[in-house]
């Protein structure tokens, strides 16, 4: 799958709190595009109702040839709740810059 907007590297940069506490606007954050996603990894994403928005989310469940996705802040996230389910374009690695770490999958609820 080619990279959005011909981007040379697989960066992107980060805006908007609906990440937070995970990644925070300016994060700059790693991405392998075209990689299948697995239910917890944070994922880039298009939706059909805003095909020129990408947006950094969770992975929680495949859904009808696409994938339900949430924020990990509730409170200012627009997401599947409400846009329904979303294209994976690629599977976030790691977090490059103000702290760099690898980004593993959250833990399932009650681990």
């Amino acid at each position: 799958m080619a990279r959005p907007g011909g981007n040379p590297l697989p960066l992107v940069r980060v805006v908007g709190p609906s990440m937070s506490p995970t990644l925070r606007t300016g994060d700059v954050v790693l991405v392998h595009f075209g990689k299948p996603p697995r239910p917890r990894d944070l994922v880039l994403v298009r939706w059909p109702a805003r095909p020129g928005q990408l947006s950094v989310k969770r992975a929680v469940r495949s859904d009808g040839g696409g994938w339900h996705v949430e924020g990990d802040n509730p409170f200012a996230s627009t997401d599947s709740r409400t846009l329904g389910a979303a294209e994976v374009v690629g599977v976030v690695r790691a977090r490059l810059w103000p702290r760099p770490r690898l980004l593993r999958r959250r833990p399932a609820p009650g681990s």
